[in-house]
């Protein structure tokens, strides 16, 4: 091939490569206005609504997280709302959906929001992503959909659906791969209606480009697809390296007392300000954790032990090995320190929030008791 044909060959593959990549544009929001789901936070540009909007879906799916939002906005429907309520009421409302660390940060900017900035959504970028429990991708939401502003959006579909169509085999969890995904977003990001063009390839990687089993032949993007045309759709993108999970060992001690058990309020990490049944956070044989809390409760003599459940609760970097030590008390005033209290076991996770993991236990337990009383009803 001469020098001549060479060149000419890359002109037009470079020519033929920007008319995809405007094709990409032209294509996009027309397949989003037509499949786009109808979600509350999309009728609405007050930036309180969105901000809680993105805050409850991080790490959720939006079928888990719409009843949230529906509860948040009827619970709290000003930002002033939020900022005045209880952290214990807010902790009662997320519970279940996880990352509590999200809804107390939520409380704390609901606060400066409404008593440093007077209640008036902060308007601009550099501002939005000051806010804590905020970080790159939710203020370019925000500033976006609220207030029109040019910021393209990198979320997990993003990422998906960008690497897949400019064949990006770098890993996305490492700096060189996001930064060939912002340069190549940069490409076909419409600046001129940014809130309706991010919503539409996040629409896009949520529907269409999914990460399993991807709809490609009836994909309208297939043929700018270079993941497609190479027949890479099912390794890109790429990750490196797996998240280590470290195995946690949680015992705890159930105290029932007629219909009554006893609680404790964490005050320390990810369940802060929950409450759970007392705990010893270490890996321990039956007989040294009932030894333990005997010792540590002088109720030796007037226990039961009645059963012991085992449930696993898979964490990001965490697998946590619970067992529920369920006993009989013939009397409970002793046990009335150390910062624990008694309540009704009904209003555990009704009136004293408490994490997914207790969660779990109590309905195992409902569960359980139900299946007895069809069985004595027999």
């Amino acid at each position: 091939m001469d020098k001549f044909s060479f060149f000419s060959n890359i002109l037009s593959f470079v020519s033929t490569f920007f008319e995809n990549i405007l094709k990409i544009a032209t294509l996009l929001i027309p397949w989003y206005q037509e499949n786009k789901r109808d979600l509350p936070w999309r009728a609405t540009r007050n930036p309180y609504y969105i901000w809680l909007s993105e805050i409850l879906l991080q790490q959720t799916r939006v079928a888990q997280g719409l009843p949230y939002y529906l509860k948040f906005v009827e619970h709290f429907p000003t930002i002033k709302k939020l900022a005045d309520a209880r952290e214990e009421d807010i902790l009662n409302l997320w519970q279940g959906l996880g990352y509590y660390s999200r809804a107390r940060n939520l409380h704390h900017t609901a606060q400066v929001i409404a008593y440093q900035y007077n209640c008036r959504f902060p308007s601009n970028y550099q501002d939005i992503r000051a806010l804590k429990g905020i970080g790159d991708y939710t203020a370019a939401a925000i500033a976006s959909f609220a207030f029109g502003l040019p910021h393209a959006v990198i979320d997990g579909n993003v990422n998906r659906v960008i690497s897949r169509l400019f064949g990006i085999e770098k890993p996305i969890n490492k700096p060189d791969g996001q930064a060939e995904i912002k340069i190549a977003l940069e490409q076909i990001f419409d600046p001129s209606r940014p809130d309706i063009w991010n919503q539409a390839i996040m629409e896009f990687g949520a529907l269409q480009c999914t990460p399993r089993n991807p709809n490609c032949t009836d994909c309208p993007l297939n043929t700018n697809c270079l993941a497609w045309s190479s027949k890479k759709v099912n390794i890109i993108p790429t990750k490196e390296g797996k998240t280590k999970v470290t195995p946690v060992y949680h015992s705890y001690l159930v105290m029932r007392l007629g219909s009554k058990t006893y609680i404790q309020k964490r005050e320390t990490g990810i369940w802060k300000n929950l409450y759970q049944f007392p705990l010893i956070e270490k890996q321990m044989s039956d007989s040294e954790v009932i030894n333990h809390f005997t010792e540590e409760f002088g109720i030796r003599k007037t226990i039961h032990l009645h059963s012991i459940r085992e449930i696993e609760h898979i964490l990001t970097h965490r697998k946590i090995f619970a067992k529920f030590y369920t006993i009989s008390l013939n009397t409970g005033s002793e046990i009335l320190k150390n910062n624990i209290f008694e309540i009704e076991l009904d209003d555990l996770g009704k009136v004293f929030p408490t994490s997914v993991l207790t969660l779990k236990y109590l309905k195992q337990q409902k569960n359980c008791l139900q299946r007895m009383l069809i069985v004595n009803s027999i």
